[in-house]
């Protein structure tokens, strides 16, 4: 498997164990799973809200032997109503608490979004903050000061493109080690992983599959495992679809993080790295591109609030 590295020389897995959206009960049990047959990268957020699972798991893992802290790379995020200075720290120690560490890997700002405090999942606009309110910036230097602090080796951002990465650099902050976004064959946003590699941030790919299990799906978007092409591939190398689209987030470059509590399928899409693709299928798969987004912010978007889809991903 591909490991990238940090502009300091520390490594991360390209292929790495998502936790979205994995439920109370089999969140555990996939992270000991996964550990177990070789997952060294695990990705976590305060609002998955199974973080205190996970840090059991964490747990039971390093007493058992099966893996040493330093051998681990943990990965979580602060969550919009957070956003402000002086809550940024209080976040990262419930997480930390939550899954039992004395420190986080990597700590990303989960949206270019803020929020008032308490609030669960924005209602109505009332629920908003806006950024002029609390500037990005504000929330990136106290995300500065959680490194320095030894909460996080590395920080990063989640969901930003690259006028928000260019206007933190720009207002003198520090150059993101992260961002992390959906990506995909039918959204390979080529253009910022570009500027994320210029400028030396590591770029993960989420919902590489197209986020399959996720509630409020339209029932008319695009089955990726159906595609001809992708179907096509697979059966050449006698794989799932699935483990196609993997290894093709892997194989550009880019760090993966697949979400599955299936014995089986962890184990598969993990192998994915060893599929030998070749330079004219990456090519066919590059060709599927069409900006599509089954993840498209539109929850952000409430009537009177200060967040549109259009201005999350274009301003």
């Amino acid at each position: 498997m591909n490991q990238l590295t940090f502009r300091n020389g520390d490594k991360i897995d390209a292929i790495g164990l998502g936790t979205w959206k994995s439920e109370p009960g089999d969140v555990y049990k996939a992270v000991r799973e996964a550990i177990k047959i070789g997952y060294r990268h695990i990705d976590c957020a305060w609002i998955y809200q199974n973080e205190a699972e996970i840090g059991q798991a964490f747990k039971d893992a390093f007493a058992d032997g099966d893996v040493k802290r330093e051998e681990l790379f943990i990965t979580s995020k602060l969550w919009n109503t957070f956003h402000h200075p002086d809550d940024v720290e209080s976040n990262i120690q419930e997480t930390l608490k939550n899954l039992q560490l004395d420190y986080l890997d990597l700590y990303l700002m989960h949206w270019p979004v803020a929020m008032k405090k308490g609030v669960g999942f924005p209602e109505s606009a009332d629920d908003f903050v806006s950024l002029e309110e609390i500037p990005l910036i504000d929330t990136w230097q106290a995300m500065e000061q959680l490194k320095a602090k030894g909460l996080t080796k590395h920080i990063g951002v989640s969901n930003f493109n690259i006028p928000k990465i260019q206007g933190l650099i720009d207002a003198g902050g520090s150059v993101p080690e992260m961002n992390q976004v959906e990506s995909h064959p039918l959204l390979a946003q080529k253009e910022l992983l570009e500027f994320c590699k210029k400028h030396e941030i590591l770029y993960t790919a989420y919902s590489p599959l197209g986020s399959r299990d996720r509630q409020g799906q339209s029932g008319n978007e695009p089955d990726m495992f159906e595609l001809a092409v992708v179907k096509a591939i697979a059966e050449n190398h006698d794989v799932h679809p699935a483990q196609i689209l993997i290894k093709w987030a892997e194989g550009r470059g880019t760090i993966v993080i697949p979400k599955s509590v299936n014995p089986k399928r962890l184990k598969a899409n993990l192998e994915s790295a060893n599929i030998p693709l070749s330079e004219l299928e990456m090519m066919e798969l590059n060709k599927l591109d069409k900006g599509y987004r089954f993840i498209d912010g539109s929850f952000w978007e409430k009537e009177g609030g200060p967040y549109t889809v259009d201005s999350l991903w274009n301003d």
